[in-house]
C-alpha cells in the first residue's frame, strides 16, 4: 500500500469513528430508526437530500433536529401549506425609507438543515423555489440570486395516508432526492423505550461532535472512496437493463416498466454506496454497500406502467433482481 493510500485509509477509519459518535449522540434523544439516521448521515456526507415517507409521529422532526444539534448546524422547519408563497421560503427585499435602500430579509431556506414538512402540500411556484435551492444551492428573491450556506441539506416529509389538499411532486423534483426512505413503525421494545424516554424527566440533548468545516471535509473525503472498475461496470450494466430501448431488456422490464433509471440515478447510487462504505469503516465500495442503498436510492426513480400497477408488480423486488443479475454477470 502506498503512502497516499495509507493516509486515505486512516482518514476513512477516523471519519467512520466520528460518524459512529454522531449516531450515538443522536441515539440519546431518538429511539430506534437506525436506518433513517444512517440515511440522513449518508445524505449529509454526499451532499444529497432525503425524502421521508411515513405517518405522523414517527420522530421525523426530532431526528433531523437531533442531527443538527450533534453537528452544530443551523436548523429550520417549514410547514408547507397550500397558501405558501415562494417568498415565504426565499425571503424578500425590505424597503428602508430613510435612505431609499432595499435590505434583503432572508427566508428559512438560509440554513444548513431544512425540514420541509408535508412538502407535497405546496403549489408549483413554491416547489420551483425549493427545486432551485436543492439543485443549484441558490435562491432568487426580487431578481437577485443569493448562495445558500454550505452544507445545505433538505429533509422533506410526506404523509402517505392523507392525500386531500396535496399536489403531486414533479418527477424532476423527486429525482433530486438522493433517498426516498419509507419509515417503519417502531417495535414493541422500541415503543416502550420511547414512552420511558419522552414521558419522564427532561429529554437528553445531543452533544456537538462535528463542526461545519468537519462536514465539508467529510464530503470531500466521500468522493475519494475508491470503487473497483468491475463494481462500477456492474452499476452501468444494471442501469442499462432498466431502459426500454436496450435490445437486451428482459421480458418483465419490457412489459411492466414505464421508465427506468437515469444517469443521475446511477450517480446517486454510487455516491450513496461510497457514503455507506464510510459509515461501515470500509476503504472501498463493495457490492454489499450498493445492495444496502439500492432501494432507498432508486425506488423513486423507477416507475411501473399501467399493466405493472394492475398486476401489482413489486417494483423494488424487480429492481433488486435486475441488480443481482448484473452482479452475477460481472463475476
Amino acid at each position: 500500500m502506498t503512502v497516499d493510500a495509507k493516509e486515505s485509509a486512516r482518514k476513512i477509519e477516523r471519519a467512520g469513528d466520528i460518524l459512529a459518535r454522531v449516531r450515538e449522540e443522536v441515539g440519546r434523544a431518538l429511539v430506534g430508526q437506525r436506518a433513517m439516521v444512517d440515511r440522513l448521515l449518508v445524505g449529509l456526507l454526499t451532499g444529497g437530500h432525503v425524502l421521508l415517507e411515513g405517518v405522523p409521529g414517527l420522530a421525523k422532526t426530532l431526528a433531523v433536529k437531533s442531527l443538527a444539534d450533534s453537528l452544530s448546524l443551523k436548523f429550520r422547519r417549514i410547514q408547507f401549506t397550500p397558501d405558501l408563497l415562494p417568498a415565504d421560503l426565499t425571503g424578500t427585499l425590505i424597503y428602508t425609507p430613510r435612505d431609499g435602500s432595499f435590505t434583503p430579509k432572508r427566508g428559512p431556506l438560509f440554513a444548513n438543515l431544512v425540514l420541509a414538512d408535508e412538502v407535497n402540500r405546496a403549489p408549483a411556484k413554491v416547489q420551483s423555489a425549493l427545486l432551485e435551492a436543492m439543485q443549484e444551492r441558490t435562491v432568487t428573491a426580487a431578481g437577485r440570486s443569493m448562495p445558500l450556506p454550505r452544507p445545505f441539506f433538505v429533509l422533506a416529509t410526506q404523509n402517505p395516508i392523507e392525500m386531500e389538499g396535496t399536489y403531486q411532486l414533479p418527477e424532476a423534483q423527486i429525482d433530486r432526492f438522493l433517498f426516498k426512505s419509507v419509515l417503519a413503525f417502531p417495535s414493541e421494545d422500541e415503543l416502550d423505550s420511547i414512552l420511558d424516554l419522552t414521558t419522564g424527566a427532561a429529554q437528553a440533548v445531543p452533544a456537538q461532535v462535528l463542526t461545519v468545516d468537519d462536514i465539508l471535509a467529510g464530503q470531500r473525503l466521500v468522493r475519494s472512496v475508491p470503487i473497483a472498475s468491475h463494481v462500477r461496470r456492474a452499476v452501468a450494466r444494471f442501469v442499462r437493463r432498466t431502459q426500454l430501448e436496450n435490445p437486451d431488456v428482459t421480458a418483465d422490464v419490457k412489459r411492466y416498466i414505464r421508465f427506468g433509471i437515469s444517469p443521475r440515478g446511477a450517480q446517486s447510487l454510487v455516491l450513496a454506496a461510497k457514503g455507506h462504505a464510510l459509515l461501515r469503516h470500509r476503504y472501498n465500495v463493495s457490492f454489499d454497500d450498493l445492495c444496502a442503498v439500492l432501494r432507498p436510492t432508486l425506488r423513486h426513480r423507477f416507475q411501473l406502467n399501467f399493466e405493472g400497477e394492475a398486476d401489482q408488480v413489486d417494483a423494488e423486488a424487480l429492481l433488486t433482481r435486475l441488480f443481482e443479475d448484473a452482479i452475477r454477470d460481472s463475476a
